[in-house]
């Protein structure tokens, strides 16, 4: 029998995943709200549709790279999509959302007689273009017999995380923490050697060999010394998922103090303009409490 297969969600990272999962020989229909990014998709070979609805009717799958809950729940939901799948229908929700809502909308799916993959990945735009996303997903068994040629055209490495939706959404949102902290830290790095006289480049090679490096560091602050990075990954992407850390802690009662204050500098550069452009421009709400430019001129 033959499967066909839906994308919801043609964005930044999710052309690029669209494009892994053709070239593995798998056709897709697909729909995003851009017209732009429809026309894109259907460059690169496949079938474009007007509404969420009209690209899933009769699909066996459906992945759903969103930005938000409620954009997933209206594709799904709003625009009877689950209505136009074919019966026992696998949704890969691949949106990073908080736990609590994965398991909502996990709920809606499985009344609607289809299963749901709470399969949010991390890699960015690069690991999406190259198809070596990091997957953390949880769900049926049956679900992902079916799933996994459509999970390892994308990913690198997919980790199974239980049989119920929210896990895979709740190892994002952690991992997210991780990820927000250390990129403000390395822009809090940065303002503080340049203030103090440091070379912004010396001061990146040093640590990026020494103890103090992470991944984000190594990453993102060679684009803190541009002027107008290119954008992969932006400031918005953040704001939202620090929100969703910290409704996280909210609902299992851990404070997040450190956290917390990350986000405040986040969305201070999102407050300053820079909410669209890349994530590495949270440097910017430093530089404007320094009075001092980390990047070039």
């Amino acid at each position: 029998m033959t499967t066909t297969t839906a994308f919801i969600g043609l964005g930044k990272m999710g052309q690029g995943m669209a494009r892994n999962i053709m070239q593995a020989g798998i056709p897709l229909n697909g729909f995003d709200v851009s017209e732009a990014a429809r026309s894109q998709f259907a460059e690169a070979g496949g079938t474009a549709f007007g509404s969420a609805q009209e690209a899933v009717i009769g699909c066996d799958i459906v992945l759903v790279m969103v930005q938000t809950a409620a954009q997933a729940r209206q594709a799904l939901v709003g625009e009877n999509a689950l209505s136009a799948l074919n019966p026992g229908a696998v949704v890969i929700l691949c949106s990073t959302v908080a736990p609590s809502d994965a398991r909502a909308l996990g709920g809606d799916i499985e009344a609607a007689g289809h299963m749901m993959i709470d399969a949010p990945v991390s890699g960015g735009q690069v690991g999406a273009d190259a198809g070596t996303l990091t997957v953390m997903a949880s769900g049926p068994p049956a679900a992902f017999d079916r799933a996994m040629p459509c999970l390892d055209a994308v990913a690198r490495a997919v980790h199974r995380l239980g049989d119920n939706p929210g896990m895979g959404a709740t190892y994002k949102v952690v991992h997210q923490l991780a990820s927000g902290i250390h990129l403000v830290a390395a822009a809090e790095l940065m303002a503080l050697g340049v203030k103090a006289g440091c070379d912004a480049a010396k001061l990146h090679e040093i640590v990026t060999t020494s103890s103090g490096n992470s991944w984000m560091f190594s990453d993102r602050v060679p684009r803190m010394m541009e002027a107008d990075p290119s954008s992969t990954s932006n400031v918005d992407i953040f704001v939202k998922d620090i929100g969703l850390v910290l409704q996280t802690g909210r609902e299992a009662g851990v404070p997040l103090p450190v956290a917390a204050a990350a986000q405040q500098m986040i969305q201070a550069a999102a407050s300053l303009g820079h909410g669209g452009d890349d994530d590495s421009c949270v440097v910017r709400a430093y530089e404007a409490l320094i009075g001092m430019k980390v990047h070039e001129s």
